[in-house]
């Protein structure tokens, strides 16, 4: 038998992803996100979307054009969101490092998502690290999740031991 799941109360200013919906909600964001690799600021933008799924930790979606020019290419690989549709990979170069597979776009999402259609999110715990309003981020357990993390979100979150029956 499971455990059951007890969230953290959020203090002021703070939001709980176990208030946040399933199906996920999309919204936009003017929160200062930063993402550096190699060393390098490869993105600098106020513009974004939030992604917010109940127990998950937000995935911020920021414009292909705010992405430093030759800092993403293609990679092989996808996979399916019963929500959002196909994921495309790209790998995400900044300051001489390469990381492969790092980011993912949903070039044609699913009805109730366009607004990802020309955006791009990165694994943060793959970057040098991703800030928002100058808060660097703390990248969501387990391999597969892309949240961010900051002392803004409370849990637990998805991914952390114990949650694969979440």
């Amino acid at each position: 038998m499971r455990a059951p799941i007890i969230p953290v109360t959020p203090g002021p200013g703070q939001e709980s992803v176990w208030d946040y919906p399933r199906p996920p909600r999309v919204e936009p964001s003017t929160e200062r996100i930063r993402i550096v690799l190699g060393g390098e600021v490869i993105v600098d933008t106020t513009d974004s979307v939030r992604v917010l799924e109940t127990s998950h930790p937000p995935v911020y979606y920021l414009p292909l054009e705010a992405f430093s020019p030759g800092s993403l290419e293609p990679a092989p690989g996808s996979s399916f969101c019963e929500f959002k549709g196909t994921a495309r990979y790209l790998t995400v170069r900044g300051g001489g490092v390469a990381a492969e597979g790092a980011a993912w776009r949903y070039p044609e999402p699913a009805a109730g998502f366009e607004a990802l259609a020309d955006r791009v999110a990165v694994y943060p715990g793959r970057m040098d690290y991703c800030e928002v309003d100058g808060e660097r981020v703390r990248a969501q357990a387990g391999g597969f999740y892309g949240g961010w993390i900051t002392n803004r979100i409370t849990g637990p979150f998805k991914g952390e031991a114990g949650t694969t029956g979440w």
